[in-house]
């Protein structure tokens, strides 16, 4: 039995990233941190800048005017430029943060026009499914009163399946061309994967990232009919058919493990402790400043930048548990990787790869609160575990 080192082999793929490349990764990954609390106080500030200074108000008058006081209209009218407005006031933020930080990082190939573009196209998309949401839960508190918040909390998740069923077809398209997979091994092999696993997909598709970053990303989208295997053309042209196919292999685990339907039952979970979470203090915050800020009723559109402020101080809070979960998740799609395409070093590259955005030591800790992927030393231990077991096995790379 031949003999290997699985903490050698790991402490040689982890110096593969040194010195100023791993100042960089580190600097950026934790940087997002900072981010994340950042990103919250900044909502809840425009939230309680809209309620203070009366733009919430006099929006929900306007609307209630223009519709003649027709509730589920007035929610609609109030919802589409209320969204827009809060996107226009958090764009000095995203400018900074999805923009020049990215930059700044190497991280974008995307001119400011470019950026801009998509950014108008991703807050029309946000808008009308906001517009949805404020619509649907306006409407079940108007019908239900005390259980409000339960049937809410099914209709937001409806909401979501809906989206992600129509997201490979409908939205995704908005931001990149997806083209056929040109002819190939790589694409025979990717494609045996999906069949032996029973992912039904008959092609594999390519998008253009590349004119956006250089990251290397790809999925298993949609839901049903609408189910898609796609992969960026920078994994495409930046990878050898082992990582490409270790990459692929993982993407198909999600959908073979039923992770989707796992992450529906715990965000279930999660939304309901929400608006449960909302429904006691939102009564407690229309007594205390409902008069103040213009609130008519406890359906009223005024409500929706309250509970925009619960909704930001709760999902910050939670933050370390949907991190876990996701992180779990994405273990397990590593080692059904592993299993699939049998590419350990192909697997450890792309960790180290993936390293020009992710720090790739971590703490325990830090770990568990801001990772929602395992690290790259993680990774790389998976895989050097899983080579040391399969060993000398026919088909392995």
């Amino acid at each position: 039995m031949q003999s290997f080192n699985v903490e050698q082999a790991v402490s040689g793929y982890l110096a593969t990233v040194s010195g100023a490349a791993r100042a960089n990764s580190n600097a950026y990954f934790e940087g997002g941190y900072w981010i994340i609390l950042w990103s919250a106080l900044i909502a809840i500030g425009i939230f309680w800048m809209l309620l203070h200074f009366g733009i919430a108000s006099r929006l929900a008058r306007w609307a209630d005017r223009v519709t003649g006081n027709r509730p589920a209209l007035s929610s609609l009218v109030f919802a589409l430029p209320y969204a827009i407005l809060v996107e226009l006031l958090t764009l000095p933020w995203d400018i900074y943060i999805d923009y020049a930080r990215e930059h700044r990082y190497g991280l974008s190939n995307q001119a400011f026009g470019e950026w801009f573009g998509e950014w108008v196209i991703g807050t029309i998309v946000d808008a009308v499914f906001l517009a949805i949401i404020v619509v649907t839960v306006l409407a079940i508190v108007r019908k239900t009163l005390e259980r409000w918040w339960v049937w809410s909390s099914m209709a937001v998740i409806a909401i979501m399946i809906f989206a992600i069923a129509i997201a490979p077809v409908a939205i995704a398209p908005l931001f990149n061309d997806y083209t056929p997979m040109p002819e190939g091994a790589v694409k025979a092999q990717v494609l045996a994967m999906a069949r032996a696993n029973g992912v039904p997909a008959d092609n594999v598709y390519v998008v253009d990232q590349s004119r956006q970053s250089d990251r290397i990303s790809a999925n298993v989208q949609g839901l049903g009919p609408t189910v898609r295997i796609s992969l960026n053309d920078n994994l495409l042209n930046k990878s050898t058919p082992a990582e490409i196919r270790s990459v692929m292999g993982h993407e198909l685990g999600h959908y073979v493990l039923n992770h989707f339907w796992k992450l529906i039952g715990f965000l279930t979970l999660l939304i309901l402790a929400l608006f449960g979470f909302v429904n006691w203090l939102m009564p407690w915050m229309i007594a205390r400043w409902g008069g103040r800020w213009g609130v008519l009723h406890g359906a009223d559109t005024v409500t929706v930048p309250m509970g925009g402020i619960l909704v930001t101080l709760f999902f910050l809070v939670a933050t370390p548990f949907t991190n876990s979960l996701i992180r779990v998740q994405e273990q397990e799609a590593d080692l059904f990787g592993l299993n699939a395409a049998r590419a350990p070093d192909g697997f450890a590259r792309v960790a180290m790869k993936l390293s020009t955005y992710r720090k790739l030591e971590p703490g325990k800790w830090e770990e568990i609160i801001f990772f929602d992927h395992p690290s790259g030393r993680v990774r790389a231990e998976t895989a050097m575990r899983w080579k040391a077991e399969h060993l000398g096995e026919p088909g392995v790379e």
